[in-house]
């Protein structure tokens, strides 16, 4: 079987996609797929990086400004020419979408063609790439139940949870924290705000490590994100702040699947592919949603998980008067809050996410 898969823009999009092309691999070795990316978004290190060939074509979002939305047309245009010349010559038997800009050229071209495409939704609100794509894909996947009420064809769709990598329901989390040399009595905090990063969680962050710098019984982590990596260590210098052992700062958390297995609390803004990851190795949360994501769906994804009673849902207009650091404490000396909010969080996770996705496509593509 020949597949295209198309993704892009952030890890939210592309990661999902790694994870459902590396259960068809496992399940046929000889299964051939091709990712299709834009040239402007993360895919092009990301895909490579994760084991499998990717092209690039011209895809770009509309912008407000009349200049911005000229290039913008002709970026798609000539993104739907390389779509076709792409799809001619590799003759797909199948294409999964995931989202981002390339998603619109390569999905609907194959649409055209009359090729099965697939369409996987991660957030509880679609974005309208996705509800224009659905009308002709003959499966949608949906990561939240809500996003269901957004497509009109209730046939098609399928609930299964975002597809997260095997890794992240498959480490243990005492001997993850016996191999980092974690005392099971240390309370480890991660926080993080996206591959770029989040300036205003960053900065509540920095509270958060004035309070336990060099505290015995809690480490901080802190993926501070490249745009805002330099500031926050400047930030630091101005405080005359010496970070002890028990803090990192670093600019992206490569091993994220290990930290968030090791973790006891985790501090994230509320992307889809984040809250899928947490929510699989079940660890309490507290979500600060990004104020201006498309149509809120940020704050829509981590009340699901709220509403299950895994996650702490604070916006940042709250962030002064719900500090970090009171909820740490609150959380940390209450071990039965603790222990319910794992078991909600893991209660909206789905490890078999990707199976369900797959054992659906190959049931549909035999009909």
């Amino acid at each position: 079987m020949k597949v295209i898969m198309t993704c892009g823009g952030t890890g939210g999009h592309i990661y999902p996609a790694v994870a459902i092309a590396d259960e068809l691999k496992r399940r046929d070795e000889n299964t051939e797929i091709l990712f299709v990316g834009s040239e402007i978004g993360m895919e092009k290190d990301l895909v490579p990086e994760s084991g499998y060939e990717i092209t690039l074509i011209s895809a770009d979002g509309f912008s407000r400004s009349l200049r911005g939305s000229i290039r913008s047309v002709k970026r798609v245009l000539k993104g739907r020419g390389q779509a076709k010349e792409l799809i001619d010559e590799f003759k797909p038997d199948i294409v999964i979408g995931t989202g981002g800009y390339a998603s619109a050229p390569v999905v609907s071209t194959a649409e055209r063609q009359g090729i099965p495409t697939y369409i996987q939704e991660q957030n509880a609100i679609p974005g309208k790439t996705n509800k224009f794509l659905a009308r002709k894909a003959r499966k949608i996947f949906l990561g939240f139940a809500k996003a269901g009420g957004y497509f009109k064809d209730k046939k098609k769709l399928v609930l299964t949870g975002n597809p997260v990598r095997k890794e992240f329901s498959s480490l243990n989390r005492e001997e993850i924290r016996r191999e980092m040399g974690i005392p099971e009595d240390t309370f480890v905090v991660l926080a993080f705000g996206g591959s770029q990063g989040a300036g205003r969680l960053n900065k509540e962050m920095l509270r958060v490590i004035e309070r336990y710098n060099g505290a015995p019984d809690t480490q901080i982590w802190l993926g501070a994100g490249s745009y805002y990596f330099d500031a926050i260590h400047a930030e630091l210098k101005e405080k005359d702040l010496q970070l002890q052992d028990n803090i990192l700062i670093a600019e992206y958390i490569h091993d994220m699947a290990r930290r968030l297995a090791a973790s006891d609390l985790v501090i994230s803004r509320s992307g889809a592919l984040t809250v899928a990851e947490v929510s699989v190795c079940g660890v309490p949360v507290i979500f600060i949603p990004f104020p201006d994501a498309a149509e809120n769906h940020q704050y829509y994804n981590a009340l699901a998980v709220a509403e299950k009673g895994g996650a702490i849902v604070i916006e940042e207009k709250d962030l002064d008067n719900k500090p970090l650091t009171k909820q740490i404490e609150k959380l940390r000396g209450d071990r039965h809050l603790w222990e319910s909010m794992a078991e909600g969080c893991r209660e909206c996770g789905s490890a078999d996410a990707v199976k369900v996705i797959c054992d659906t496509i190959f049931e549909d593509i035999k009909k």
